[in-house]
């Protein structure tokens, strides 16, 4: 298994910018919904064996919220590692609205850092791609938020400002850890991102599945 992840799929902070829908939620100043227990755990599969977990904790305060979000990837065989991935992430919201991003991604040995904070009616991110403004709608690719698929996207890895297309393909069922299943409404991106996800009733972040470079398929099942 020497083969590389794609990054910019396997990510919590992978760059997803949806153009071609239906807005998911209105009011720019309207609060996401945080999940129950204000935590949630992703275990990464591939092709069916756990190679990592995603996390995500919520730390409320005032009229805001933290989210601390937590990528470990590692592939490799028995004692042998072929592959580590780290991604630590910081995502701030105040009175309803994106206030800031600061992520750092050690990707194998290949350091990187993307800061965006909100400034006036936009949005300034700096990145190992450079610095640039992004509209006032726009939001990290975390996931967590189904909010993200009301409009622009930062990469949290890369900086990259994108707008992926994407599909919605109603409800289905998807597995969770441990063998269970829930029912969960699916939305298919293509384009800058190429992945499916899912969120349930809450509406709360529910799965994650794209195909890897070697064909091989990546799945987040999240604890229940």
């Amino acid at each position: 298994m020497t083969e590389r992840i794609p990054r910019r799929a396997v990510l919590g902070g992978l760059a997803v910018a949806l153009t071609g829908f239906p807005a998911m939620v209105s009011g720019a100043s309207r609060s996401p919904s945080i999940p129950d227990g204000n935590k949630v755990h992703f275990d990464i599969n591939r092709n069916g064996s756990v190679i990592g977990a995603h996390d995500l904790d919520f730390h409320l305060g005032g009229d805001g919220f933290v989210v601390e979000i937590k990528v470990d990837i590692v592939v490799g065989f028995g004692p042998i590692t072929f592959f580590r991935y780290r991604h630590r992430a910081f995502e701030t919201w105040k009175g309803g609205q994106f206030v800031s991003i600061d992520a750092a991604t050690d990707d194998d040995g290949k350091q990187c850092r993307v800061v965006g904070r909100r400034v006036n009616a936009r949005i300034e991110v700096t990145g190992p791609r450079g610095n640039y403004l992004a509209p006032p709608e726009t939001l990290p690719a975390t996931h967590w938020n189904r909010r993200m698929l009301d409009g622009p996207m930062i990469n949290t890895e890369t900086g990259a400002l994108m707008r992926p297309h994407i599909r919605d393909l109603g409800i289905d069922t998807i597995p969770t850890q441990g063998g269970g299943s829930i029912r969960a409404h699916h939305f298919n991106f293509t384009g800058d991102a190429v992945l499916d996800t899912w969120y349930d009733d809450h509406p709360s972040w529910a799965g994650l599945r794209f195909t890897a470079h070697d064909g091989s398929t990546i799945r987040y099942e999240r604890a229940v």
